[in-house]
């Protein structure tokens, strides 16, 4: 007997099916342009003023984003009027996005309207979702609270004049918005694990992707001779790497680690530290390398200076630094080697500002193929294992 076909909805459908829809991809489009922004922003001011902001705009766009991973992981994006609502967040974000440049200057006030209908955007079609739910409704609540204070304090900072006080206000109303997963608790939120952890792996490769796109941005203004072409290699070669560091094992174990988790508080705090925590500073740390190659691509000869130097090595390091964490979190096991190559990282600074930097995104690649080496080898059996018995969920 062939399955009636669904009506279609006005009010919110919660989500069904754990494979990550074609709206969600379309979303994470304009979320795209909001790292280039970023990059931009650090690659016109590549001082630690110019770092420091363009990271604290990148926390606020990222905390967006993080909103609307829940959201769709909870509601269908494709049902009803969700998917106006979606299509409504996409246009609001993308004004955030096109602000970024001047979020510091003239663009201020219109930053933090635009990015205030993001926020409460998420909060309105959760509470519409957990009409039926009282412990959703009672988190979505605590959320409403937070993201009033959050947003309120961003548009309060937007109408100071001082740069300086602005960014302390934002990045205040930043620590209060993360925090508030904690005060309120984590019992009422509800996830497709499958659906949460592909979604946060594709942002990943979108990440990856914005330091692709930062190669050709630095070619843009330079002849592609031998030594743009070895640079450009080099750094198709890095993000390989690290893309390689992610998704081998790491996103497979963190896949059965939160499926295998129980449903509700355990799930959900698992959720929160592993993807809603600990991938900012991946995605923050690939940012910062996409700044690195960006530059490297303008001056391949010359050394890099001194805060592109830290964004190449530190956000790799930086990047290594967060699967520690990662992999401690979900399975309480301490990755020695990648520990030691973050060290070894913050260490080559001081020499990358004296080779070309061509050479020090060589010794770069050349460090992440051997981490890559040793784990493969080291642990050949458990990754073996991993790979396959897990991956076909035995």
């Amino acid at each position: 007997m062939a399955t009636p076909a669904r009506t279609p909805r006005l009010s919110p459908v919660l989500r069904s099916e754990d494979r990550v829809t074609p709206l969600e991809l379309f979303f994470d489009l304009v979320f795209v342009l909001a790292l280039t922004q970023c990059t931009a922003l650090m690659a016109e001011d590549p001082t630690w003023g110019g770092l420091a902001k363009g990271l604290l705009l990148l926390g606020l766009m990222w905390w967006s984003w993080v909103g609307y991973a829940w959201l769709t992981s909870v509601v269908d994006p494709e049902e009803g009027l969700v998917r106006f609502a979606m299509f409504a967040a996409m246009a609001a974000l993308l004004v955030v996005a096109l602000c970024l440049p001047q979020a510091f200057g003239d663009r201020a006030v219109l930053f933090a309207c635009a990015y205030g209908i993001v926020r409460f955007g998420q909060v309105l079609l959760l509470a519409a979702a957990g009409r039926d739910d009282p412990a959703l409704l009672r988190s979505v609540g605590g959320l409403a609270g937070g993201t009033t204070l959050g947003v309120g304090l961003v548009i309060v900072g937007a109408l100071v004049d001082d740069e300086g006080v602005r960014a302390a206000i934002w990045a205040f109303s930043l620590l209060l918005d993360m925090g508030e997963p904690y005060l309120f608790g984590s019992e009422g939120w509800k996830l497709v694990p499958r659906h949460f952890v592909e979604r946060h792996g594709l942002i990943i490769i979108i990440a990856l992707g914005e330091s692709i796109v930062a190669i050709g941005v630095g070619a843009e203004a330079v002849d592609v001779d031998a030594g743009v072409v070895a640079a450009a290699v080099l750094g198709i070669a890095v993000a390989a790497a690290l893309w390689w560091l992610y998704f081998d094992v790491v996103a497979l174990v963190a896949e059965r680690r939160l499926s295998n988790a129980a449903v509700g508080r355990e799930q959900n705090e698992i959720a929160r530290d592993s993807f809603s925590y600990l991938h900012f500073p991946m995605v923050a740390g690939i940012v910062l390398l996409a700044l690195g190659l960006k530059k490297t691509l303008e001056h391949v000869e010359d050394p890099l200076e001194t805060v592109p130097a830290v964004a190449t090595l530190g956000g790799v390091g930086l990047y290594l630094l967060a699967h520690v964490a990662f992999r401690w979190r979900n399975v309480h096991r301490f990755s020695a080697a990648r520990l030691l190559g973050a060290m070894v990282l913050a260490a080559l600074i001081p020499v990358a500002v004296e080779l070309p930097a061509l050479a020090t995104l060589g010794i770069l690649a050349a460090l992440l193929a051997a981490l890559i080496a040793y784990e493969t080898v080291h642990f050949a059996e458990l990754r073996d294992k991993m790979r396959h018995q897990l991956a076909a969920g035995d």
